[in-house]
């Protein structure tokens, strides 16, 4: 269950877009109670601090915007339509969560290694391309 919560936090951390930058425990607790409820091994208080790690953590980077991609799966929707808010909710930080076709992320990941420019700032990409940047000495 520690797995399913760093996942979890780790997917909120990754993902965001959509909404207004403030960041609040209220939005937590609404995120809480419409997508966590009874999902995790720990109670409603431990969960409400956790969430204000992420909070209190965020401040320095609130206003900040990130663009991520990532292929159109069932998986990745999810996190763009309804973790991805809630993370900009959360924290006030702005992610810009693209969906497109698995060729275009990778076609996408090539040219900005071969150009050096940032198209994204993170990619959500298949086991195919796990080591590319390090080999290419691109990794950041």
């Amino acid at each position: 269950m520690r797995l399913r919560k760093t996942a979890t936090a780790m997917a909120l951390v990754l993902m965001a877009s959509g909404l207004p930058a403030w960041a609040d425990i209220e939005a937590a607790k609404a995120f809480l109670d419409s997508e966590i409820g009874d999902l995790s091994t720990l109670d409603r208080a431990g969960q409400e601090a956790e969430l204000q790690w992420f909070i209190d953590a965020a401040k320095p980077y609130a206003g900040m915007e990130i663009k991520v991609v990532s292929e159109t799966i069932g998986t990745h929707e999810y996190e763009s339509k309804v973790l991805a808010p809630a993370f900009e909710a959360i924290t006030g930080i702005k992610v810009t969560h693209d969906l497109i076709g698995e060729g275009d992320v990778v076609e996408k990941l090539q040219t900005q290694m071969q150009s050096g420019e940032n198209i994204y700032d993170a990619y959500i990409n298949d086991s195919d391309l796990i080591g590319t940047h390090w080999r290419y000495q691109l990794a950041r």
